[in-house]
């Protein structure tokens, strides 16, 4: 499947940015599930300094901001061909150790609340485990906008039972870490039916399974990624992944607007 996507990020400020710095990932590379037919990445308002793969092989841009203009927009956009491998990327590649993603981060420490969703699941390590778990974590914690934000732990959305795809992931690879999986967080897109127009990017999570390598999960949507994903970074959890984070000095006031499109 051939995939069309647009996805601008949009700063507005009050004033002149004293200095700002921002890290993109906003560029799908070609892999086991994907490759890209066309792919541009246009900034207005800043100034990009270096570009790089890092850690965990994202393409990555820094760029800066000082002064006018008040506004700084981000375009990427292009055409992605897709494929359905079932969920499975298939083995394990880059710079990054394997052994690495069986690390807890602070946004995927495992607690009484993780305990708890494991405590009676069976201690297998195949793929089917992990399709167990997330069913059980789709039941366990509701998709709800809203209720959560960027900082919130798989602990505390297990706890208050709603939340988001970021949320999800994270709850997923703090399980799936404890039940002995190296696991890691997916930030991409996603092609829903019948709406092009969507507020933001899509996450997931992928476990290794020995024998088959990464293979995804999906729990906001109870499925393995199939031929409607498109991959742009993964990392240990959201901070490592999210397409945009940077820094900023001044006392400008920020409005953040994104559109995102995604059709066949």
């Amino acid at each position: 499947m051939r995939l069309k996507i647009t996805h601008t990020t949009q700063y507005h400020y009050d004033e002149p940015v004293a200095y700002a710095l921002q890290r993109l990932r906003l560029v799908p590379l070609d892999g086991p599930t994907q490759k890209v037919a066309d792919w541009s990445l246009a900034i207005e308002g800043a100034t990009e300094e270096v570009r790089f793969i890092d850690q965990f092989s994202n393409d990555t841009r820094l760029v800066s901001v000082s002064g006018e203009p008040h506004t700084i927009s981000v375009r990427a956009a292009g055409e992605v061909d897709t494929k359905d491998t079932a969920g499975v990327f298939g083995q394990h590649r880059g710079y990054a150790p394997l052994w690495l993603f069986l690390r807890q981060t602070s946004l995927t420490e495992a607690g009484e609340g993780v305990d708890a969703l494991l405590a009676d699941m069976p201690a297998r390590r195949d793929v089917d485990a992990l399709h167990a778990l997330m069913a059980r974590i789709g039941e366990a914690v509701a998709y709800e906008v809203g209720t959560t934000h960027a900082a919130t732990a798989a602990e505390d959305a297990l706890r208050q039972g709603s939340g988001v795809c970021q949320d999800h992931s994270h709850i997923f690879l703090a399980a799936a870490r404890k039940s002995g999986f190296p696991a890691r967080y997916v930030s991409g897109y996603l092609m829903i039916e019948g709406t092009a127009d969507q507020v933001a990017s899509h996450a997931w999570a992928e476990a290794h399974v020995d024998g088959l390598g990464w293979v995804g999960f999906d729990v906001s949507n109870g499925i393995s990624p199939d031929e409607r994903y498109v991959r742009l970074a993964t990392g240990l959890d959201y901070r490592d992944a999210m397409p945009i984070s940077g820094i900023r000095l001044g006392t400008a006031n920020e409005r953040l607007e994104v559109r995102i499109t995604v059709e066949q």
